[in-house]
């Protein structure tokens, strides 16, 4: 297996050391012969990460030819279009059969090159919106750690990285050369693509007047019904004037925003308490513990129970039980 991992002047050290770290561990560890990584630039010239750290003794793209997967772990901040050369150089890998991927920006030259038109792509969230504009031909799934067509693979942001690489050794090694390289790594071993990445929707700072008044009262009280003619009433205006001046202001609907909410403190109370599956759902506003399930899950693709374990202390939860067993939907199943 040989990879090629692309570098550039201001690249972060930790976006370029993160498949270097998971790949070049399946030589130190003895897991398969024939694993060799190479860091090349456009133009082999010495780079400059964004630390100060250079990096010289580089190869050029003519050395790429013979890679079976080509990495791009990042692309520059002003989001570059790719030059014809990198285009031509992305296509002609992936026409001969060698794999493709894009970690966290890095998605952006993968997309420029046309080989993810008609299909799904995952990038770090808060460029998910501008890839999605840029290259309107690719499906952009936003909160995705990663997605894996088997010939083009791309990430979410940062240590999702971790997670696509190890998906690589899973799928070219195995479970156990995955496992291994995790455990010496102290990393979760398996997190999948489709889990959702864990990202915070702030308000808006614009949010004065009645509708900032009720987002405040709402937030005050997701205990409680919180309908939309509810919401509408305390701000002293007609339903369907409140919703299309709340959208306005938030870019979601009140419904909506109120179950993002409503599952934002979940998440809070989860991290934070030892509260009860059952009391978290009541104190969050939630019919029931099962509809409060269905809708964590659905947003975050993890269970509430795996959430909790994953994201709290588990010295100080040691002995407490929630009333709903883990189950393996999505990636709740392992930590």
């Amino acid at each position: 297996m040989r990879i090629a991992v692309h570098a550039f002047d201001g690249i972060t050290t930790f976006h370029l050391a993160a498949p270097l770290l998971v790949f070049g561990e399946v030589a130190r560890q003895g897991l398969a012969t024939g694993w060799t990584t190479t860091v090349w630039s456009t133009d082999a010239h010495p780079i400059r990460t964004s630390e100060g750290i250079v990096i010289d003794d580089l190869a050029g793209p003519a050395e790429v030819d013979s890679a079976d997967l080509v990495v791009f772990p990042s692309w520059p901040a002003d989001f570059p279009e790719p030059d014809g050369e990198l285009v031509a150089l992305i296509r002609g890998m992936h026409g001969r059969g060698a794999g493709i991927a894009g970690l966290c920006l890095g998605a952006f030259p993968v997309a420029g090159s046309g080989v993810l038109d008609g299909r799904a792509a995952a990038t770090h969230w808060a460029a998910a919106a501008k890839l999605a504009e840029r290259y309107p031909a690719v499906d952009v799934h936003a909160d995705a750690l990663y997605l894996d067509h088997g010939d083009v693979l791309t990430s979410a942001g940062t240590a999702s990285a971790l997670d696509a690489c190890l998906h690589v050794v899973r799928t070219r090694l195995g479970s156990a050369a995955a496992a291994t390289i995790a455990r010496h790594l102290v990393v979760a071993p398996h997190r999948e693509g489709d889990q959702a990445q864990y990202i915070d929707r702030p308000m808006p700072d614009d949010t004065a007047g009645p509708i900032g008044d009720t987002i405040t009262w709402a937030l005050a009280n997701l205990d409680q019904r919180l309908s939309v003619t509810e919401l509408a009433a305390h701000a002293h205006m007609s339903t369907r004037n409140f919703s299309r001046r709340f959208q306005e202001t938030t870019g979601m609907s009140p419904a909506r925003w109120i179950l993002t909410r409503r599952l934002d403190e979940a998440r809070r109370l989860l991290e934070t308490t030892t509260w009860s599956i059952t009391r978290i759902s009541a104190a969050c506003g939630f019919a029931s513990a099962v509809t409060f399930r269905q809708n964590f899950t659905a947003q975050y693709a993890t269970t509430p129970t795996s959430y909790r374990y994953r994201f709290t202390n588990h010295t100080r939860m040691k002995g407490f039980a929630t009333e709903l067993p883990a189950t393996s939907l999505g990636g709740g199943g392992s930590a």
